[in-house]
């Protein structure tokens, strides 16, 4: 039996009640006041709250139900349970907090910007606590259980699609609404994945080159990075090469370029991004 975390614990929750804000202002005081299509069951439970008044916390932790039964095998039991407890929270949130907050009727298109953010900082972070808000996240999370190759902003932007064209349909019937619903999508998509795949994103680069050694001392003096020697051999002179692999930072970049430039220009470099970067000089595991 698991020893029981009392401070991994008190971060969960405390990473529920901010991502639940972050949702829940998103949602309730800009979209719903906009008449967006929003995504996922927050964005059917705001047809519902459209069309009949219905609160969307509660139409949302009513959805999760069918679909939390459903997906229970694939995602297991801890994960399960730790979802339950964001759902409820959340939902709370949602039709409690929300409304305590006055709600923005200005420019649409800025209220858009603010509801792609807000939900995306506030869904990454509950993410990265390995919970969810339930509903399209319990399918998204399923399909990725399923096919570990795909990014959740992708996952999430394809269902979401969905849910924002049946929105339009039903609620605001008009094409405008239905593009500021995409866009908010589309932000929201690629504000989870640079939460939690690209805040240390940086660049990794391989060069090729007979003066490796002196490459990399050049890099260390220029921008303070290590670099690692491989060996390769080139498939058409069959010749031996060492090749300088150096990760850093985005910034730093340029200044390995010309560092390598500087002692070897017939160097072949290849840049490539990196989502994250771990160990010694970047974040810790």
């Amino acid at each position: 039996m698991k020893k029981f975390d009392a401070k991994k614990f008190g971060i969960d929750i405390l990473m529920d009640i901010i991502g639940g804000i972050l949702i829940a202002v998103g949602t309730y005081n800009f979209a719903a006041t906009a008449k967006f299509p929003m995504v996922g069951f927050n964005g059917i439970a705001l047809i519902f709250y459209h069309l009949f008044g219905l609160p969307i916390g509660t139409v949302a932790m009513l959805l999760n139900i069918p679909v939390a039964i459903a997906c229970f095998k694939i995602l297991g039991k801890d994960f399960f349970v730790r979802s339950v407890r964001t759902i409820i929270i959340t939902s709370v949130i949602m039709d409690v907090i929300a409304p305590m907050f006055p709600v923005y009727s200005g420019d649409r298109m800025l209220a858009a910007i603010c509801t792609g953010v807000l939900s995306g900082l506030g869904y990454a972070l509950i993410y990265m606590r390995n919970t969810s808000t339930g509903g399209s996240d319990f399918i998204m999370l399923s399909i990725k259980a399923l096919n570990p190759h795909l990014s959740l902003g992708k996952i999430s932007f394809a269902l979401e699609a969905l849910v924002v064209l049946l929105g339009t349909a039903l609620v605001s019937r008009d094409m405008d609404s239905l593009i500021y619903g995409m866009i908010i999508s589309f932000l929201l998509s690629m504000v989870v994945d640079k939460v939690m795949y690209g805040i240390d994103a940086g660049k990794m680069t391989l060069i090729v080159t007979d003066y490796a050694k002196e490459v990399a001392e050049r890099i260390d003096q220029a921008v303070g990075r290590g670099s690692t020697f491989l060996k390769a051999t080139g498939s058409f002179s069959q010749e031996e090469k060492d090749v300088v692999l150096c990760a850093c930072n985005n910034k730093e970049m340029y200044g390995i370029r010309q560092a390598v430039k500087e002692i070897d220009p017939k160097a072949f470099i290849i840049i490539v991004e990196s989502n994250e970067v771990l160990g010694e000089g970047f974040k810790s595991h």
